[in-house]
Parts: structure tokens; C-alpha cells; sequence
């Protein structure tokens, strides 16, 4: 689901932590790769006594952090390599709150059921979003649970002349948490903009996505914006959270 890699999300030079909320606990520094505004938002939700929900978990960044802080942690992805080295980190740290299970997400309706929660908080989809995630999110929340996000918006790598498949727009985004039952309390654009002094320096800085592009038709798109003048590559994502009314 991730369209670039796990690590691929910014922290712009002046992100701040908002202060934890009177009666939350600060979750301190954010994970390697994850914004600081998003875990921010993490924190000011009230994690303690509770259980979590992480789709799209990976080698679990995410949930191993969020676990000691939560009643119950359980990450899903289909990856079962990634899930293996989350595993092991989570033993490696003591963490005996925390699970992984081998799933697709987009085809489990049930998230609660599928990992045993009887009632779930907090659905994080960081870098992990579809229509069908956001739909299941929904039905499987408690009343007064949130689903906290991070997904590719459409000016994400714009500079390729292609918009992820995963992307969104705030537009999009809005309607379809609202269709879902899903009450938006945030929703903003992180947005980070990468400045090359030369052709050489930002072929230099996306070569790890060549493979990936040139089998879809970005590479020869962003080659071109750069032989034209372009001098940019530009990182771009929705955050929000939402709450089942």
C-alpha cells in the first residue's frame, strides 16, 4: 500500500509537538519517519486503558511505539516478513501487549473481530489508506473511536505527472469520512517541497524510486520536467482525524 516506502513521510525543518492534552500522557519524540504533527494527534487521544488498532503495520514503527502507552496493540499488514522482524522487535523490547497479524486489510470488514478487540479506540492508518481501509475502519470502531490517518495527497511526487493511486485530495478525503459515519476533528496538508541546484542532484535524490517509476511511466515524466527546467520533487500528505458518532 505504501506508494514510496515506509520512511517517506517528512518532518519539515519547524514541525512542532503540540502539548499533550490535561489527563493525556506525551508519547514523546515520533517514530523515524513519521511526522511530529501526526503523532502529536496520536497523543492528545486517550490511549491509556485502551486498545489500538495498526493497519499497514510493517516491521511495526508504529505500533511498538504506541504500546506503551495503550491497553492493547495489534498491527496488521500481509507481509509476513515485515511481520516477523515486528515481532521480534517487540520481544527484543519486552512488549507483551503487543500483537501482529497476517491479514489484508482491505479484505477483513471486521477489524475488531479479526484481532480480538471488543472495543476498539483508535484505528491508525499511517501511509496505509484506501476507500475500503476507511470504510472497515469505520464499521469496526467503538462509538466515540477515532481513526487517525496519514495518506498520499494528489500533489505527491506531482512533478512525475502522476498522482498515487492511493492519493487523495481533502476534498475526497472529507466526503468519504463523512459517508462512512466518521465525524472529521482534523484534516490538514504536510507538504514538503525539495529544491536541486542540478539535473545530476535530483535524479541523485530519487534513485531509490526509479525501479518503481519506470514501470508506470514517472521516471521518463520527471526526467523530462528536469531536462525543461524543473527543479523540484515535491513530498506531499493528508493527516486527520476522525470520529465514529
Amino acid at each position: 500500500m505504501e506508494d514510496g516506502g515506509p520512511d517517506t513521510a517528512p518532518k519539515p525543518p519547524d514541525a512542532r509537538a503540540a502539548p499533550a492534552k490535561p489527563g493525556r500522557r506525551s508519547l514523546g519524540r515520533a517514530p523515524s519517519g513519521v511526522s511530529d504533527r501526526f503523532w502529536a494527534l496520536l497523543g492528545a487521544e486517550p490511549l491509556a486503558g485502551r486498545d489500538v488498532l495498526d493497519v499497514g503495520t510493517g516491521a511495526g514503527r508504529v505500533a511498538l511505539a504506541l504500546a506503551p502507552y495503550c491497553r492493547r496493540v495489534v498491527g496488521l499488514d500481509r507481509d509476513g516478513a515485515a511481520l516477523e522482524e515486528a515481532r521480534r522487535r517487540a520481544a527484543a523490547a519486552a512488549l507483551a501487549n503487543v500483537e501482529f497479524v497476517e491479514c489484508d486489510a482491505e479484505a477483513n470488514d471486521d477489524y475488531a473481530r479479526l484481532a480480538g478487540l471488543q472495543h476498539l479506540a483508535l484505528v491508525v492508518a499511517h501511509l496505509c489508506v484506501s476507500d475500503r481501509i476507511v470504510e472497515n475502519a469505520a464499521r469496526s470502531l467503538e462509538r466515540g473511536g477515532a481513526l487517525a490517518l496519514v495518506a498520499f495527497h494528489t500533489d505527491q511526487w506531482r512533478e512525475t505527472g502522476r498522482p498515487s493511486r492511493f492519493a487523495y485530495d481533502e476534498d475526497r478525503l472529507r466526503r468519504h469520512l463523512a459517508a462512512c459515519g466518521l465525524v472529521v476533528e482534523h484534516l490538514e496538508v504536510e507538504r514538503h517541497v525539495e529544491q536541486f541546484g542540478s539535473v545530476e542532484e535530483a535524479l541523485a535524490s530519487a534513485i531509490g524510486l526509479e525501479e518503481r517509476w519506470r514501470s508506470d511511466g514517472r521516471w521518463f515524466r520527471y526526467v523530462k520536467f528536469l531536462e525543461e527546467g524543473g527543479r523540484t520533487l515535491t513530498r506531499a500528505y493528508l493527516i486527520a482525524t476522525a470520529r465514529r458518532s
